[in-house]
C-alpha cells in the first residue's frame, strides 16, 4: 500500500502533474497543444500498468482536462496540492512562462512545508520531462537545482527531446521507450519520496518560481530561549531545551513526533528556500548591532521561548530590542499548548511577554496574531514563519538606513549663469562622498 510520509493512505491522488506551456495558436482550425495532450496519455497509461492505482480515478493531471466554466485557478491549486510527482515539461517557452513558474512554486513550497513539518522529509519529488531541449545556462535557478540526467532516456532523447521524438518517424520507437523510462521514474519517485497532500495556494498570489535571485542576502535567526547548561527555572521540564540556547525546540514534549531538531535549524531550512543566507545565534550575541544598533547588516526573525523570560539578563535585552523598535525585527512566539509545564505559568509569563514586548507585539499583531499570542504547534509554525520572513525582508528594504562606503571627497564646481536645457535658478552644488 502507498503512504505518505505522514503514514495515510496516497492511493487515489493522482500520481503526477503535467506542467507545460501553452502554445499560441496560428490556425484555429488546429489544436497546438495536441501532441502534448498524446504525451499525458501515454504517460497515464504506462504508469497505469505499473501501479495498483484504483480504476475510474485519474492517474494524472493536465490544465487541458478542465471542463469549460470550471474555476482554473482553484482546479490547480487543488491538483498541485494532491498530486505525488510534479512533472516539468521542459522548453524555452516553458521558463519564461509566468503560470509554469507559479505552478513550480506551488508544489515546491508544499514539498517545503512538509520538511519542516517532519525530519529527514525528502526533496520535492520533481520529475523533468524535455520536451524541447534547453540550455543548462539558459535554466532558471529552480531548475538548476533538480537533477535531471536527460540522456538517461536516450541519445536521441536528450538531443530532440520528446517533440522531436514523436514528430521524426525513425525516432518512433525512440519516443516510446523515452516515455516508458520517464512513467518508470514517476512511480519510482511517487513511492521513494512520498509527500502528504497539501493545502491549495491561491496562484495569482504566490510569485513565480523563474524570478531572477538577486544573489543570497543575511537574515538571522535569533533565539531568546533557556538551555540546560543552565539551571532551568522551578518546575520547567528540560525536554524542550539542548545543551546550548539555539537548541531549542518546544514541540519535543507532548505527543508532536516527527521533527526533533532546533526549532532554529528548521527555520533556517524555510529561509534558505526563500533565498536568504540564514545565521543562526542567541540573542546575547546578536542584541547589539543587528537587534538594536543604527547600521544593521540584514532583517532577523526571533524565536522566542516565553519562559527565557524568567531570565533577568535575557528579560533586559529583550526590553532594549523592543525599545529599539526595528521594523526588521520580526518576533514569533512558538508554544506548545501540549506541553505539562504551560497551564501551571502560563498567565505570567504570557503577562510578562506583554509587559517587556509591548511595541513589538503590538506590530507583530498587524502581521500575524498566531506569531505574537502563541504558535500552538509544528504545523501552524510552518505556516507562519515564511510570511514573518518576508515581512521582515521587505520592512529591512524599506526603512533600514543605508551607509554607503565612504570615499574621497570630490569638489562639483560651482556653477555660475544659465546652462543649455535647465531654465529657472540653478542651485550651487556642494561637496560630496564619492563611494
Amino acid at each position: 500500500m502507498s503512504q505518505d510520509t505522514d503514514g495515510t493512505d496516497a492511493r487515489g491522488r493522482p500520481y503526477f502533474f503535467l506542467s507545460y506551456a501553452h502554445t499560441p495558436s496560428y490556425d484555429a482550425a488546429m489544436d497546438p497543444d495536441l501532441w502534448v495532450h498524446r504525451l499525458f496519455q501515454d504517460l497515464s497509461d504506462h504508469v497505469m500498468a505499473m501501479t495498483d492505482h484504483p480504476a475510474g480515478l485519474p492517474v494524472g493531471f493536465m490544465a487541458r482536462q478542465m471542463r469549460l466554466g470550471e474555476h482554473w485557478s482553484e482546479r490547480l491549486a487543488e491538483a498541485l496540492a494532491s498530486c505525488r510527482v510534479f512533472v516539468p515539461l521542459y522548453s524555452p517557452r516553458y521558463f519564461r512562462s509566468d503560470m509554469c513558474g507559479k505552478e513550480w512554486y506551488a508544489f515546491s513550497r508544499r514539498a517545503s512545508r512538509a520538511s519542516l513539518l517532519q525530519q529527514g522529509a525528502a526533496a520535492p519529488a520533481i520529475v523533468p520531462a524535455l520536451w524541447v531541449p534547453v540550455r543548462h545556462e539558459d535554466l532558471p535557478h529552480a531548475a538548476r537545482d533538480v537533477y535531471a540526467d536527460h540522456r538517461a532516456f536516450g541519445d536521441d532523447y536528450a538531443a530532440e527531446g520528446l517533440y522531436g521524438l514523436m514528430k521524426l518517424r525513425y525516432l518512433r520507437n525512440e519516443y516510446e521507450r523515452a516515455v516508458y523510462q520517464l512513467a518508470k521514474a514517476i512511480v519510482t519517485a511517487a513511492e521513494r519520496r512520498p509527500s502528504p497532500a497539501g493545502r491549495p495556494l491561491d496562484l495569482e498570489e504566490v510569485p513565480s518560481a523563474f524570478e531572477p535571485r538577486t544573489g543570497s542576502r543575511r537574515l538571522r535567526i535569533v533565539v531568546a530561549a533557556l538551555s540546560t547548561r543552565h539551571e532551568l527555572p522551578p518546575g520547567r521540564s528540560p525536554d524542550c531545551y539542548g545543551p546550548s540556547i539555539v537548541d531549542w525546540n518546544p514541540y519535543r514534549a507532548g505527543d508532536w513526533g516527527g521533527d526533533h531538531r532546533p526549532l532554529a535549524e528548521v527555520a533556517a531550512e524555510e529561509v534558505r528556500r526563500l533565498d536568504y543566507l540564514p545565521t543562526i545565534e542567541p540573542l546575547h550575541e546578536a542584541a547589539g548591532e543587528p537587534l538594536t544598533g543604527e547600521q544593521p547588516d540584514g532583517p532577523a526573525v526571533v524565536l522566542l521561548d516565553r519562559w527565557a523570560l524568567a531570565d533577568a539578563e535575557q528579560r533586559e535585552l529583550l526590553a532594549r530590542m523592543d525599545q529599539a523598535a526595528r521594523p526588521w525585527v520580526s518576533v514569533v512566539v512558538p508554544r506548545n499548548r501540549s506541553d505539562p509545564d504551560d497551564p501551571a505559568s502560563g498567565t505570567e509569563l504570557q503577562q510578562t511577554l506583554e509587559k517587556t514586548l509591548a511595541r513589538t507585539l503590538q506590530r507583530g499583531r498587524s502581521v500575524s496574531r498566531v506569531a505574537t499570542s502563541g504558535v500552538p504547534s509544528p504545523d501552524a509554525f510552518a505556516d507562519v514563519l515564511p510570511t514573518l520572513i518576508q515581512w521582515a525582508a521587505a520592512q529591512f528594504v524599506r526603512y533600514a538606513p543605508v551607509h554607503p562606503p565612504e570615499g574621497p571627497a570630490v569638489h562639483r564646481p560651482r556653477l555660475r549663469g544659465p546652462v543649455p536645457g535647465i531654465t529657472g535658478p540653478v542651485e550651487e552644488a556642494a561637496d560630496d562622498r564619492r563611494p
